[in-house]
């Protein structure tokens, strides 16, 4: 069917379901409601019915107790002067079993409803002779007229075990994230899904506070943009007359709370980096960062494997292992731990330390990596290290002791001035966390800054500003410090298995609909 049809059948779809409203309202009932009171749900209305059931003596078994529920109509089956529904809430589905003789006049409302309006139903528990526990109905209410057809799909009934399975109508991966209202509420495996990360989140707080860390917030908007390597967006606050950033980190913020006495903070929040979208970047995502005075890397070293350790316990019921893409990822500690030029020799074959910047360009665009003559020394062996590197780490290793120059946050390595104490830990072939044992010399942080505005100059647009107000909180005085970022999306990826950031991202950033969608 070409669009013209589609667009024909949608609009008749659409009119005819007005008709409905427009026949409701008629008589006098109200198609969008205030409130409705639930006091159950499908699943624990289910289970009290069948443990009922259990505890009963043979013959006894009948009439259960009466229920209240509130939710979606996902399937309607009339036969004459009865009609069988299904009603779906946050818990799962329950069947419905309207009778006319029951009803009297409200019956006849049935014909008005379609599936996917919302529905009270108010009524006792029985069990059908196909055996199906169901709400014999004594009323119900309608609460939102549903105006637009829900992308249901088929339903079929398994014959063996009684299952219905409802496959979705939602084909359009990309529609998906753009009507994400819609995908949740045909698709169970994705409400699951956002479910299971917003345990993963309170899992990761729980683990925090526990350690005595404290959750913190700081601005999203910022005259300057600092703690990482990565393009800003900018806009202008209008009562101020000034330009501000959207956060790229938060990373400096919270090491003005560590000067200010504040020994443990954390914070889960939303980051921004205008640069481009692919299955492991969105320009909005979200960033767990945490500090601890005191500490060093090798401190969150241990606390970073911990914390995934607990994190993938929760998601497997107890082990230290998971499936990603096929491929089974061991967390069990101590994870691998690998110098970062190590890691360069052991998968690249060469000294990259000993290579000069010409030597450097021709490896870089052998690879294809773009851009090559306009990218600085660091970001060409950062580069060199992702295409060489970093797919060949599919179990849990921490990449350790940087390149000084691509880390300008982060103390020299005790014994080794041109390195740094920094590490990333990679899973599955990407960055997971990156750490540092953070850089409190402020005269030492000064130079850095300075080096980072010479990388601008000459064209790195992702080099660090200098921030004058953060060199002279360091003049106050920070403690060694020991700080952590991982990425939350890229984190539940992992932890669901899910292929692209847009899965597990509620409303991922999109280009714009186009007309007539």
């Amino acid at each position: 069917m070409g669009d013209e049809g589609r667009m024909e059948k949608k609009s008749a779809v659409l009119e005819a379901r007005l008709e409905k409203l427009q026949a409701l309202e008629a008589r006098g009932v109200a198609p969008f409601a205030y409130r409705y009171e639930v006091t159950d749900h499908a699943e624990g209305a289910r289970a009290a019915y069948e443990a009922a059931e259990g505890a009963a003596a043979p013959g006894e078994a009948g009439q259960g107790a009466r229920v209240r529920l509130g939710g979606r109509l996902v399937s309607l089956r009339a036969h004459g002067k009865s009609t069988f529904a299904d009603l779906a809430d946050r818990t799962g589905r329950l069947q419905l079993y309207f009778k006319a003789d029951r009803l009297g006049e409200a019956y006849g409302l049935l014909a008005l409803l379609d599936i996917g309006d919302w529905i009270g139903v108010e009524g006792t528990l029985f069990r059908t002779r196909m055996g199906e526990v169901t709400v014999q109905v004594d009323s119900f209410e309608l609460l939102a007229k549903s105006i637009r057809p829900l992308p249901l799909g088929k339903e079929e009934l398994d014959p063996e075990t009684g299952e219905r399975r409802v496959y979705s109508g939602f084909a359009d991966v990309e529609q998906r994230y753009r009507q994400r209202y819609a995908d949740l509420a045909v698709n169970a495996e994705v409400r699951e899904l956002f479910l299971r990360r917003t345990r993963i989140v309170s899992a990761i707080r729980r683990f925090l506070d526990e350690r005595d860390f404290v959750e913190v917030e700081t601005p999203v908007l910022q005259p300057l943009y600092g703690g990482a390597s990565a393009r800003p967006f900018v806009t202008h606050h209008n009562a101020l007359d000034m330009r501000l950033y959207m956060r790229i980190a938060d990373e400096l913020y919270l090491k003005r709370l560590i000067v200010g006495g504040l020994e443990r903070v954390y914070e889960i929040a939303k980051d921004f980096r205008n640069e481009g979208i692919d299955r492991t970047h969105n320009p909005e995502f979200t960033m767990l960062e945490f500090y601890q005075a005191f500490a060093d890397y090798g401190d969150m070293m241990r606390l970073v494997e911990e914390l995934l350790v607990e994190l993938v316990r929760t998601v497997t019921g107890g082990g230290t292992r998971l499936v990603y893409q096929g491929t089974e990822v061991d967390f069990t500690p101590p994870f691998r731990r690998l110098g970062y030029y190590e890691g360069l020799r052991e998968h690249g074959h060469l000294d990259f330390e000993a290579m000069d910047d010409a030597a450097l360009r021709d490896a870089a665009r052998s690879l294809g990596v773009a851009d090559v003559n306009d990218l600085s020394r660091p970001k060409l062996i950062d580069e060199l290290f992702k295409e060489l590197v970093e797919s060949h780490l599919q179990q849990p290793t921490f990449i350790v002791d940087y390149p000084r120059e691509i880390s300008p946050l982060a103390k020299p390595k005790r014994g080794a001035p041109t390195r740094v104490e920094r590490f990333e830990l990679m899973v599955a072939g990407r960055e997971l966390a990156n750490a540092f044992s953070e850089l409190n010399d402020p005269l030492d942080q000064r130079e850095r800054f300075l080096a980072q505005s010479r990388l601008r100059e000459a064209g790195d647009e992702e080099a660090q500003s200098y921030d004058e107000d953060y060199v002279r909180a360091l003049e106050y005085g920070m403690p060694p410090t020991g700080g952590v970022g991982i990425g939350i999306d890229r984190l539940v990826m992992l932890l669901t298995d899910q292929a692209s950031i847009r899965d597990v991202i509620l409303f991922p950033t999109l280009r714009p609909e186009q007309e007539g969608s």
